[in-house]
């Protein structure tokens, strides 16, 4: 039988880390502990790339909430509950609950932007250094920061809706315009939290205190609302042609007079085009994201705890492979002693990187003092080229 790689939410909060080197408690002290990381030769047949594993920490920045954070869902939300992939799949009424507060939390999704932490692993990209990305991440920043760099997206994106009957995906912006449609006092009421900047501010506090609980995967909870009258309309495709089930028998498709999904229905059924927790990442998207693990000689893990086992994994591959690896992250990492040991004590960050800073203010300052690093060598090399006679150059050529 197949492994499954489930999403599976861990809540537990994790033991504060050991910074490795030392040193890589300050932020200049990090920079020169990441470019030794960087600079210094993976061990023998490991290739010179580094490969990149992200998750929700690297979005904060960007307004949007994290799992674990100082702001965390886990931490401000005690009582969260996400919504598990049997339970969308089998009940109509938790789809209604979804679909409301996914409804109310795409306009806080759809404005925000990639952030300088993003745009500094396109540099790093530029420098030939980062090869490719693995992100946890829904939110899609990674494709808009570096299109010409490749990303696997372990848990899909929230940029479309998928039809679980016919496969068929259709752009999250449409699908919204529908929802508003279908829901025009939910309409009025999104309106009227854009217009109070409810939705706009990036302290729980607040958000609280105008009945608001942001988060993470955008995700809006309003206490009391009433998710039971939220509406959300079928797979277009599975509407015009209702297709046969696994069993053989005929899908049904059922809409009320103004288009949406009625609770009869077994087919047609639209969904996120991510991993829902309690769901399977697709073996094509697993096998991605090893063959990245694979073709790299690095591994840096940024904004992540690593507390789901389809992102553990891979860093546990890459520690199996004798990869070095760096984790850039506020707050402790599952198993992340196991990535550090037998690590020379005083190395200065060639076999191993563990530090705090934050990636909005640690990765551009890297990227600066690596193009400068870039230039200096240049100039050497330049300098040492023209001391060079180039006389002796030709003679040597031709002999």
């Amino acid at each position: 039988m197949p492994t499954s790689f489930m999403r599976i939410p861990y809540r537990d909060l994790l033991p504060p880390p050991t910074i490795i080197p030392p040193a890589a408690a300050t932020l200049s002290g990090a920079i020169t502990a990441l470019q030794e990381f960087f600079y210094n030769p993976p061990p023998s047949g490991l290739p010179p790339s580094t490969v990149v594993l992200t998750g929700a920490g690297l979005s904060v920045a960007s307004g949007l909430a994290d799992y674990r954070g100082v702001k965390g869902t886990y931490r401000v939300n005690k009582t969260h509950r996400p919504i598990y992939h049997h339970e969308f799949i089998s009940s109509h009424e938790t789809r209604k609950r979804y679909w409301a507060r996914s409804f109310l939390g795409w306009t806080t999704m759809s404005m925000a932007n990639p952030n300088s932490g993003h745009y500094a692993l396109r540099d790093l990209g530029k420098l030939g250094i980062v090869k490719s990305v693995i992100t946890q991440n829904v939110d899609s920043f990674h494709p808009r920061a570096h299109p010409d760099m490749p990303t696997v997206e372990l848990h899909g994106y929230l940029r479309s809706a998928v039809c679980i009957t016919c496969r068929n995906e259709y752009p999250r912006d449409i699908f919204q315009t529908e929802l508003a449609r279908l829901n025009p006092v939910w309409k009025d009421f999104l309106k009227e939290a854009i217009s109070s900047g409810a939705l706009e501010t990036e302290d729980p506090d607040e958000k609280r205190t105008r009945g608001i609980k942001m988060n993470a995967d955008g995700d809006v909870e309003v206490p009391g609302a009433p998710y039971t009258t939220f509406r959300y309309p079928a797979c277009p495709t599975c509407l015009t042609r209702p297709p046969p089930l696994a069993d053989g028998t005929k899908g049904v498709v059922e809409v009320d007079q103004d288009g949406a999904l009625e609770s009869i229905s077994n087919a047609g059924i639209l969904k996120p085009a991510v991993v829902m927790f309690g769901d399977s990442i697709s073996p094509e998207v697993k096998h991605g994201a090893d063959r990245a693990i694979d073709s790299a000689g690095r591994l840096l893990v940024l904004g992540t705890s690593l507390a789901t086992y389809s992102a553990w994994r891979l860093a546990k591959r890459a520690r199996d492979r004798g990869m070095p690896i760096a984790v850039i992250n506020m707050g402790g990492v599952r198993g992340e002693e196991a990535f550090f040991t037998d690590l020379d004590p005083k190395q200065a960050g060639g076999q191993g990187v563990r530090t705090e800073i934050s990636t909005e203010s640690l990765l551009p300052a890297l990227v600066q003092a690596m193009r400068k690093s870039e230039a200096q060598s240049h100039h050497h090399h330049h300098q040492a080229f023209e001391r060079t006679n180039p006389a002796e150059v030709f003679k040597d050529f031709l002999s």
